[in-house]
């Protein structure tokens, strides 16, 4: 199993209607691709907020061959979506993990 991991600090502002757009349009949209079982929607605590709050969403893949499609099929166009909409007011930082248990 893969876990592909996706860490966002946003902007408060944009905070409600993202979280929103994250659970009704965003992930839907990567788990249609066909490259991930599922997707868990995570809230990083113990963390400076003042500036917004931070995520981890964490898309679970069968094998790394999945994962691997996903970035060269798909994330280019997923990536430009999230930043038409909300331009630069979050920031990404993108990890890759294998279950080993």
């Amino acid at each position: 199993m893969i876990i592909y991991n996706v860490t966002i600090k946003l902007d408060e502002a944009i905070h409600p209607q993202w979280l929103v757009w994250l659970k009704e349009e965003h992930i839907p949209d990567v788990i249609a691709t066909g490259c991930f079982t599922k997707a868990t929607i995570l809230q990083l605590l113990e963390t400076d907020d003042s500036e917004g709050p931070t995520y981890a969403i964490q898309y679970f893949a069968e094998s790394k061959a999945l994962y691997n499609l996903y970035i060269e099929k798909f994330s280019g166009e997923m990536r430009q979506r999230s930043f038409d909409k909300w331009g630069s007011r979050f920031i990404a930082f993108r990890s890759v993990m294998q279950v080993v248990n």
